[in-house]
């Protein structure tokens, strides 16, 4: 199939045609985040023809995420998502380099990451790595199209575009300046519309393609928020120009694998702290103490830092909010963010 009959409709659109086609065909895209977000984004910009797509996930898909990871069937289960999703995508468009990442987006890794793709989707779920991606773009001078879904509402952005003047838009920092103590919120706590994520999705596709065409409407220096209850949405108009320096890449929680935790227990060396809900706590625990993530967060409860803790929750991203709050108060203290997890501990141990 010849590429003007297979983008036809695309190229016949007033301020688009060959040249555009032509400019998505060479270019280089990374997706962060094979979910809910990343999942309609990969396959829209696919059928568009972007030339190279890269997706970033070190995650495996789960039943109770279909409902809004549309790349995905039941039978997936289990499978690395990044394999899943390409090995799909290939047969949506044969014509185009797929590339699977199948690692955690890292302080250690997201320069060299970025520093491969002309523009970044962050179709994450998490602040921690949301914040490590901006300041990684930042630092590279790539672009970062952002997106977010939570419970029935959603934003989208277009962090970090050169302007004329040698300066560049405003990036999440500007914006969520307070976002490294912010309390860790995601879809499998709060919930989440399903239908929301693939609109957010799609929106994303779309500034990328805008971006990548040089079209006009980039939603640069600007924040659309969507509402899907109310099916109202509005775009705030930011400054032109980012207000908030990044010199560094800000160093992730430190972390203690299952495993390693497992072997130090018969020690008694570490404190446990479960950070999740009295409801999640009373389900399911490995026996730490109960100091939900929002009472640390809010001085409700004091932390004893005279001996290690290791802290923990379902998944290592509240536990990580958690560590970074408390070694920001108390710079010394060793604190630890039990990495994946109840989930990963269960793996282990299984």
């Amino acid at each position: 199939m010849a590429a003007n009959d297979r983008y036809s409709c695309q190229i016949k659109l007033d301020g688009f045609g060959a040249t555009a086609q032509v400019k998505l065909t060479h270019a280089k895209i990374l997706i962060v985040g094979a979910g809910g977000l990343g999942c309609p984004a990969a396959q829209y910009l696919t059928a568009a023809g972007v030339g190279t797509i890269a997706i970033a996930d070190f995650d495996t898909v789960s039943v109770s995420n279909l409902h809004r990871q549309i790349l995905y069937v039941e039978q997936d289960a289990g499978r690395l998502k990044v394999d899943v999703a390409i090995d799909k995508l290939a047969r949506l468009n044969s014509h185009i380099k797929l590339i699977a990442l199948p690692v955690k987006v890292t302080v250690s890794n997201v320069c060299e990451l970025v520093g491969n793709y002309d523009i970044i989707l962050d179709c994450s779920d998490n602040f921690a790595v949301r914040t490590v991606l901006n300041d990684g773009c930042v630092l590279t001078g790539k672009p970062l199209v952002y997106g977010a879904a939570y419970q029935y509402e959603g934003q989208v952005a277009v962090w970090n575009v050169a302007n004329e003047d040698g300066t560049r838009s405003p990036h999440y920092r500007d914006i969520f300046p307070d976002v490294d103590h912010q309390p860790e919120v995601d879809c499998a706590t709060g919930g989440v519309m399903p239908t929301l994520t693939g609109i957010i999705g799609c929106m994303q596709a779309t500034e990328a393609i805008k971006y990548l065409c040089g079209q006009e409407g980039l939603l640069a220096s600007k924040l659309l928020v969507l509402n899907v209850q109310t099916m109202q949405s509005y775009i705030t108009q930011l400054p032109l120009t980012s207000w908030t320096t990044v010199t560094e890449l800000s160093q992730a929680a430190s972390e203690i694998s299952a495993e390693a935790l497992r072997l130090e227990l018969a020690s008694h060396k570490y404190r446990l702290i479960d950070v999740r809900s009295m409801a999640e706590h009373t389900i399911d625990n490995i026996g730490g103490e109960l100091m939900p993530l929002s009472d640390i967060l809010d001085g409700t409860i004091i932390i004893d830092t005279s001996r290690p803790t290791v802290f923990y929750c379902s998944s290592g991203r509240r536990s990580a909010s958690a560590v970074g709050h408390v070694v920001s108060l108390y710079p010394g203290f060793d604190a630890l963010s039990l990495a994946g997890g109840i989930e990963a501990w269960k793996m282990e141990s299984s």
